[in-house]
C-alpha cells in the first residue's frame, strides 16, 4: 500500500488557520455566512508546493468537518466546518495538494459525535418520538447534568462527546455513505480514525470492507488504485488486536512515541531499543514483524519534541531515529523547525499545540535560517528533516527492511534495517548510528567490515556545519573522484536530492554528500549528537 512508502504530515486546520474556537450557533445562520465567506481552508493550498518539495506523501487533516468547537464533538459528517469554508473550498484543496503530490487523509470521528449533531438534536427535541433515539445509548430512566430529561453515555465519561450506536445499522449506513462523499465528492484518499481502540470490531470490520473497495478504484491522477488506508489511533494494549487484514492497516505507535523522546532525556537509548526490538526484532517473540505503524515525535494531543526535550541538540539524533526505524514516520506541522509548544490542563489545554502558522515559501528549503529549534519557519532542522525524508523514501530498507540491534550503550544505539531481493530490485543494507552524548564515540562491530554509502551525516553539536563521518583508519573519498580528502572531510549533496541548502554558495555550511563512501574495518566513529545512515556499497 502507497502509505508504507511515503511521509505523512499531519495538520489540526482548525488551529493553524486562525479560526475561532466556538462556531456560530446552530441556529446563527449569518454568523455561519460570515464565516463560510472567509474561505479560510484555501489557505491550504499555499501549503502545497513547499510540502511537495519536503517529499511529503499526504497530509493527515485533524477535522474539518461541522462541529461545536474543537473539531471531535461534530454537527454534521456531510459539511465542511464553516469556520474553514464550503464543500467546494475544500475540493479545490485536495485537488491543489493532489498537483503536488500530496494525497489526502481525514480524521475521521467515528466513536462520538457533539450534543449539536442534527440527529442528537432531534433526540432532545423529541424523545421517544424522534426516529434516531436508537442511533445512540440512551436511558430514559435517568438524566445528565445537561437536564435533557434523558441519560446517554458519553465518550468516556465526557458527555460533551455523545457516543455513537456502532450497532445499529443505520448509524453504520450513514457513517460509510459519509465516507463514500468524502473519497468520492471531495477526493479523500485515506482514513485516521480517532479513538480507534473505542471503535466497535464489527463496525471497523465493515468500514475495511468499504475502503478495500474504494481503494480498488482509480486514483486521483486515473491510475490504477492502490488503496484507502486506514490508520488507527490507538494508545496501548495490542495493536494486533486491532491492525489485520481485517480491520484496519496501521495505527498510532505511542510505545515508541514514549521511548524516542524519554530515551533521550533519561540518556537511556536501552529503552528505545527494548521496544523496537519487542515490536519488529527478528525473534519469534517480536509482536508487529510486517507492520507499518505510524511513528511520531509529537502531534495535537502531546507536547512538541523541541519543547519536552531537555537538551535541545538531540533533535537531529532523534529524528534521525524516528525516520530509521520500521514503520511510517508522521511530522507535525511546524516542528521540523523545531516548533515549541507545551500541552496545557483544563478544556484549552491543547491550544499552545495547535497554533496559526502560515505557509512556508517552497523557496524556503534551499536556503533555510540558522537554527534548529524555537523557530518559525524553515531552517537547519527543516533541511535535515528534508534530507531524512528523501534518503527513505528512496530505500526499500527503511521503508520495509528486517530489524536489528547492533549496539546498544545508555548514550548511543546502532542498529540495522535489511531487505532481500525483490521484483527486480537488489537487496539492501543500511545501518543508522545515533550518539546521543556531547563527546564523540566509536562502535566496534564485526558488521562495520567494507564499503558504505554515506546517505545521511549530521553533528548538531555545531548546527551550522554538518561533519562528515569519520571512521578508524578508514579511506574516506566520495564515489566519483579520483582525490582522497583527509579523514572528517566535509561532504556535499547532490542538486536531485531534494537539499539544495545554501552550502553549495557557501562553505561554512556544509552538508552531507550521498556520494560520500566509507571503507570501513570493524570500527566506526560518530561525532557528539551526530547521527549516520550507511548503506553498505
Amino acid at each position: 500500500m502507497w502509505v508504507f512508502d511515503t511521509t505523512l504530515y499531519q495538520m489540526y486546520p482548525l488551529g493553524m488557520l486562525d479560526c475561532p474556537f466556538d462556531a456560530p450557533a446552530v441556529d446563527d445562520a449569518e454568523g455561519q455566512e460570515r464565516e463560510r465567506s472567509l474561505h479560510r481552508v484555501r489557505s491550504l493550498i499555499e501549503w502545497a508546493p513547499y510540502l511537495g518539495k519536503l517529499g511529503v506523501g499526504a497530509i493527515l487533516l485533524n477535522p474539518v468537518f461541522a462541529s461545536d468547537t474543537h473539531g471531535y464533538n461534530t454537527r454534521d459528517l456531510r459539511e465542511i466546518d464553516y469556520r474553514l469554508g464550503t464543500n467546494e473550498d475544500f475540493a479545490r484543496v485536495v485537488d491543489a495538494l493532489h498537483a503536488c503530490g500530496v494525497r489526502v487523509i481525514l480524521d475521521a470521528v467515528f466513536n462520538h459525535v457533539g450534543r449539536n449533531f442534527w440527529a442528537f438534536r432531534d433526540v432532545r427535541e423529541r424523545r421517544w418520538d424522534s426516529p434516531y433515539k436508537d442511533w445512540f445509548n440512551i436511558s430514559f430512566d435517568g438524566d445528565t447534568h445537561f437536564g435533557d430529561g434523558f441519560w446517554y453515555e458519553g465518550w468516556e465519561g465526557n458527555q460533551d462527546l455523545v457516543k455513537l450506536n456502532l450497532r445499529n445499522p443505520e448509524v453504520v449506513d450513514y457513517l460509510l455513505d459519509a465516507v463514500r462523499m468524502w473519497k468520492r465528492e471531495l477526493g479523500v484518499d485515506g482514513l485516521r480514525l480517532d479513538v480507534a481502540y473505542s471503535l466497535d470490531h464489527d463496525f471497523v470490520k465493515q468500514l475495511r470492507g468499504l475502503a478495500d473497495e474504494l481503494g480498488a478504484e482509480p486514483r486521483f491522477d486515473g491510475a490504477p488504485g492502490d488503496g484507502f488506508p486506514l490508520i488507527g489511533e490507538v494508545l496501548h494494549g495490542d495493536y494486533n488486536l486491532i491492525v489485520n487484514d481485517e480491520m484496519l492497516n496501521s495505527c498510532t505507535n505511542y510505545e515508541c512515541y514514549k521511548g524516542l523522546y524519554s530515551s533521550f532525556n533519561s540518556m537511556n537509548m536501552f529503552e528505545i531499543a527494548h521496544s523496537l526490538h519487542r515490536q519488529f526484532g527478528g525473534d519469534p517473540w517480536c509482536i508487529y514483524r510486517g507492520k507499518h505503524l505510524v511513528n511520531f515525535a509529537d502531534n495535537h494531543d502531546v507536547s512538541r519534541l523541541a519543547s519536552i526535550l531537555t537538551e535541545k541538540r538531540h533533535l537531529a539524533p532523534a529524528y534521525g531515529v524516528l525516520f530509521g526505524m520500521p514503520g511510517i514516520p508522521c511530522l507535525y506541522y511546524g516542528s521540523e523547525w523545531g516548533q515549541l509548544g507545551t500541552k496545557g490542563i483544563g478544556y484549552l489545554a491543547d491550544v499552545e499545540l495547535r497554533p496559526a502558522i502560515g505557509a512556508p515559501a517552497a523557496e524556503a528549503l534551499d536556503a533555510p535560517v540558522a537554527g534548529w529549534d524555537g523557530g518559525t519557519g524553515p531552517n537547519e532542522l527543516t533541511a535535515f528533516i528534508n534530507r531524512l525524508n528523501h534518503v527513505r523514501r528512496e530505500s526499500r530498507a527503511l521503508c520495509h527492511g528486517d530489524y536489528r540491534n547492533v549496539i546498544i550503550t545508555n548514550k548511543q544505539l546502532l542498529f540495522e534495517r535489511c531487505v532481500g531481493a525483490a521484483d527486480g530490485a537488489a537487496a539492501e543494507h543500511v545501518l543508522v548510528a545515533v550518539n546521543a552524548d556531547d563527546a564523540p564515540f566509536t562502535f566496534n562491530d564485526g558488521c562495520l567490515q567494507g564499503s558504505f554509502d554515506v546517505l545521511v551525516s549530521c553533528e548538531a553539536s555545531s548546527p551550522t556545519a554538518s561533519a562528515a563521518p569519520s571512521a578508524t583508519s578508514p579511506d574516506t573519498r566520495p564515489e566519483h573522484d579520483g582525490e582522497q580528502p583527509a579523514t572528517g572531510a566535509d561532504v556535499r549533496p547532490e542538486p536531485d536530492t531534494g537539499q539544495h541548502a545554501a552550502a553549495a554558495e557557501d562553505d561554512a555550511h556544509p552538508e552531507p554528500s550521498a556520494n560520500a563512501r566509507l571503507d570501513l574495518h570493524g570500527t566506526l566513529e560518530i561525532p557528539p549528537f551526530g547521527i549516520l545512515y550507511l548503506r553498505q556499497a
